[in-house]
């Protein structure tokens, strides 16, 4: 096992990865797909403690995170000293990636296994993202581009918004978070967005083939599908029905939260 103390700007290559587990307060933070050489890049560290780098050759697993940094608290990480950090990360696009942030923007890009992100007030953005992603936010957003796989999603008032997505399963739970989401549904891909009070948008191709169901409390209900049946009664409003062969699953639910779908291209 190789141990690194990093309190200046510095570069680190390391051997074959298979674990990423990376913490930050705030900075900015890049993890990246890459074929070549696992390396790091700490182009800027200004902290009160150093940022410690632990690479293990036999698990294969790459550590950066400061010492008081842990990833099942990072969310209640209230500490207000100085720690600032901007450091790219690339590693092979096989490899398991945890990446938490406080405050700090955070890249991820090109990874097709497991992928899981936490962020207090941080933005992450997943670019080309696949296999099993989890994010978790208290208010930090999270943008999802060219998605092909499962993503769960959880924020207290944090957005999510989804470009290009094409999910087996993707399911967000949000208290006032707005949701906005452009899919193309896989014939048996299914769609479970909730809020309480923060509006959810999806815009489906003009061709969609899914069941949906869509209720709300109080919020507004709006569809540009003709087929969808519109019911309200008090204290409930539904829009549901089958979009050709209805063999994908689409639910929304909200207590006042507006829901919208949209007819987009044909795919």
């Amino acid at each position: 096992m190789q141990q690194w103390t990093i309190e200046e700007p510095e570069q680190l290559t390391f051997g074959d990865v298979r674990t990423l587990d990376v913490r930050i307060v705030a900075g900015r933070l890049d993890v990246l797909a890459s074929e070549g050489p696992p390396t790091l890049e700490v182009s800027e560290i200004e902290s009160v403690s150093p940022l410690i780098v632990t690479y293990d050759e036999d698990a294969r697993s790459l550590i950066i995170a400061y010492k008081d940094l842990t990833w099942d608290g990072l969310l209640g990480w209230l500490r207000r000293d100085r720690r600032r950090t901007v450091l790219a990360i690339t590693v092979p696009k096989s490899c398991r990636v945890n990446a938490g942030v406080v405050s700090a923007p955070a890249v991820v890009a090109g990874f097709e296994k497991v992928t899981h992100v936490k962020s207090v007030s941080g933005e992450i953005v997943l670019d080309a993202v696949s296999g099993d992603v989890v994010a978790n936010t208290v208010s930090g957003a999270v943008e999802s581009r060219a998605m092909d796989g499962d993503l769960s999603f959880r924020s207290v008032s944090g957005d999510l918004t989804v470009a290009d997505g094409t999910p087996r399963r993707l399911r967000a739970n949000t208290v006032s978070g707005r949701i906005t989401a452009d899919l193309a549904l896989r014939p048996t891909g299914h769609v479970t967005l909730n809020s309480v009070s923060g509006a959810i948008l999806v815009r489906l191709p003009e061709n969609v083939e899914t069941d949906v169901s869509v209720r709300s409390t109080s919020g507004r209900l709006v569809s540009t599908f003709e087929k969808l049946s519109n019911t309200s009664g008090p204290g409930s409003k539904s829009l549901s029905g089958r979009l050709g062969g209805g063999m994908a699953s689409l639910s929304a639910i909200t207590v006042s939260g507006e829901v919208t779908l949209l007819k987009g291209e044909k795919e």
